[in-house]
């Protein structure tokens, strides 16, 4: 096979950093985790094929209480625990065919003992201060609230009184570099993309004014101590966003010639709820440590689980494992990387998985390659030939032509947006017009006319060449697919400098004998079996971790039938009652809340709108779960944050003589935005 993979004969257009957020390894990665590293993957490849130096990193997040928790249910060791859960990510990671070029732990030596440097470099310099953290303690949820935070005067994870106390802990100076930041995100509106991003940031973060972040913590241990006073761990973020700078050799008594030449970073691509994270803490922490900032900071959508509410105690969580068992590395990369528009949260289910994978890649892509190398083989012994004959079809010959040479530049301005899908939409217009072309030339007609045979051997050259083309156009996106079809086609990935150039392809090049269906068309009587499978595994480990953990599984406990009787509260009157306004919403997204073990934050669709909602619910139900479900919801509540995270509404939940709380659902099918009256 003649492959010229690396692209090595362009000119060097200089380096080109790009990496992705490190996972944090509290459980296996999921389709929409994965999106991202695929994502990652093809821009680090187009960018390759450009012509750029490019180094890209991945990885993993390994420190913090819940990962501490997390392994002591699992009654081993936190070391044993991420080394894990970060072999479980490496593993997809590697199985997406990502080309990352260094996969950092924040448990690697180097990592650890470079973030202690620049913790002490920060305190020495006076960004890092000690001080107390003081304000209402509530002892369960091991979290400090203001007055403001408190819901009816108790703590709003929980609801349990809370209680004045002091915590000893280290702060870092973020008001210092607040105005500076401000500024740079001003004058560069590059930046933050989208843009939708950075107006978030400005208006609910730093215009209203930045508080002084806490940067240690004393109430666990898994994770890097202060190496001058280690009863203190050094704040998560802290340590996981220097990863970037670590790992490419940063050392504040002196940095390697790789960082030196990588940073500042071109790119970093990381998901839409941890925006704020990467765009003002990380900024600060490097004009402190008087570095460059990242070129670009993209937070992309959401790729959602659609349909239906999705849990693993439902079985019906899509890992990437899963998917590429059932359709391959490609499908699963063509899937997640055309399915996620730029801005909005995508869906993901299998029937339109199956969907795609029969229409787009088996019909318009897969049928296209082995219809030409089988002409080819049926009417020349597979010796492509170009002879020059346009007959009567020079103007289809030009379009076609037009369109195969114009991809390159369409593709290159989208791709310089980020815009990965609208890309692929334009590689696949490529062959869309080949097949388009056969349509128009009829090669099965001309075929039965002695006189017509130069004029089909042109036809399959032609074909042959767009395909060519097209195969280089698609190899960042399905790098597996498109060297299958060169090969089949006895030629070369080329260079993306002569994409723009028809008529490269060799004439007499002899074509492969035995053509390989490159996807093969899918019956979704078949396959769905097979998920139901997946499912029913999923669930019965579910199931098997409940039990291990002496919880009932979902769905399992008894029927109460007991009625509850609570304290009445004053009379309200009609007029009371309608300055409430309750409508339906659905939840399209769902994460738990960093800084608490009781909140989840929902994003909950209600009309044309979507609101930000945070609840104390997260003991009874997982993110997942919440996606798709239809709810009740109070959406006139003044807006409040909680856990630092603005809420702009309320989930309407029932509570049994346990504290058990159930969500609110509509008995009936009801759209989102619905009056409940």
């Amino acid at each position: 096979m003649k492959v010229n993979e690396g692209r090595h004969t362009m000119k060097n257009k200089g380096k080109y950093y790009i990496t992705t957020a490190i996972a944090y390894t509290s459980g296996k990665p999921h389709i929409g985790n994965t999106y991202e590293i695929i994502l990652a993957d093809a821009i680090a490849r187009y960018k390759k094929a450009e012509g750029y130096d490019v180094h890209f990193q991945t990885g993993t997040d390994e420190h913090g209480q819940k990962i501490q928790e997390k392994a002591e249910a699992a009654g081993i060791s936190p070391k044993e625990y991420v080394d894990n859960v970060s072999g479980e990510v490496k593993r997809i990671w590697d199985l997406v065919n990502s080309s990352y070029d260094r996969f950092i732990r924040t448990t690697d030596e180097d990592h650890e003992k470079c973030v202690k440097k620049i913790f002490k470099k920060l305190y020495d310099q006076g960004d890092i201060y000690k001080s107390s953290y003081e304000g209402l303690y509530c002892t369960p949820c091991e979290s400090f609230w203001t007055e403001s935070q408190l819901v009816d005067g108790k703590c709003p994870d929980c609801g349990r009184e809370v209680k004045p106390a002091k915590e000893e802990a280290y702060f870092f100076k973020m008001s210092k570099y607040a105005d500076r930041l401000i500024d740079y995100i001003n004058t560069h509106p590059e930046f933050i993309q989208p843009v939708s991003r950075k107006n978030e940031m400005m208006n609910n973060f730093l215009l209203p004014g930045l508080q002084d972040l806490c940067v240690s913590r004393t109430s666990f241990n898994w994770g890097i101590q202060v190496d001058f006073d280690p009863k203190h761990v050094i704040y998560v973020w802290l340590d996981a966003l220097t990863n970037y700078i670590t790992g490419i050799g940063y050392d504040p008594d002196g940095s390697t010639e790789e960082f030196k030449k990588n940073w500042p970073a071109d790119l970093h691509l990381i998901g839409k709820d941890i925006v704020r994270f990467h765009t003002i803490y990380w900024p600060i922490f490097l004009m402190a440590l008087d570095l460059p900032l990242p070129k670009q900071v993209f937070g992309h959508p959401w790729l959602l689980q659609g349909g239906e509410k999705m849990s693993k105690s439902k079985g019906n969580v899509i890992y990437a494992d899963d998917m590429v068992d059932l359709f391959g590395v490609d499908a699963t990369r063509y899937f997640v990387l055309h399915e996620m528009p730029f801005e909005n949260d995508g869906i993901i289910t299998w029937d339109l998985v199956i969907e795609r994978f029969n229409s787009e890649l088996a019909n318009v892509l897969g049928n296209l390659v082995n219809r030409t190398v089988s002409m080819t083989n049926k009417y020349f012994d597979g010796i492509v030939k170009s002879t020059g004959d346009t007959a009567d079809q020079a103007d289809i010959d030009a379009d076609l032509k037009a369109v195969v040479t114009g991809a390159k530049e369409k593709i290159a301005k989208k791709m310089t947006d980020l815009r990965v899908a609208d890309s692929i939409t334009e590689v696949f217009a490529v062959f869309r017009r080949c097949n388009k072309y056969i349509d128009e030339t009829t090669p099965w007609v001309l075929a039965k006319d002695e006189a017509k045979q130069d004029r089909l051997a042109e036809v399959l050259y032609n074909l042959t060449e767009a395909i060519t083309i097209g195969a280089s156009l698609l190899h960042p996106f399905l790098p597996e697919t498109a060297e299958k079809i060169v090969a089949q086609l006895n030629t070369s990935l080329r260079d993306l400098d002569d994409l723009d150039k028809f008529g490269l392809y060799v004439s007499g090049t002899k074509v492969t004998d035995k053509p390989e269906i490159l996807f093969q068309r899918l019956d979704a009587k078949e396959v769905m079996p097979k998920v139901e499978a997946i499912q029913a595994a999923q669930k019965a480990e579910y199931e098997a971790e409940q039990a291990k953990l002496g919880l009932a599984p979902e769905g399992k406990s008894e029927d109460n039938e007991d009625v509850i009787d609570i304290e009445a509260k004053p009379e309200i009157t009609f007029d009371d009652f309608e300055k409430m306004q309750f409508q339906v919403g659905e939840i399209v997204a769902c994460e738990a809340v960093a800084k608490s073990k009781k909140l989840l934050c929902s994003q909950v669709k209600i009309g044309s709108q979507t609101k930000q909602i945070v609840s104390g619910i997260r003991k009874y139900y997982s993110p997942e779960e919440m996606v798709g479900k239809k709810v009740m919801v109070l959406v006139n509540l003044k807006p409040a944050k909680l856990a630092g995270v603005l809420s702009e509404g309320m989930l309407l939940c029932a509570e049994d003589a346990e504290g058990n709380l159930a969500l609110l659902t509509p008995e009936k099918p009801m759209p989102a935005g619905a009056e409940i009256a």
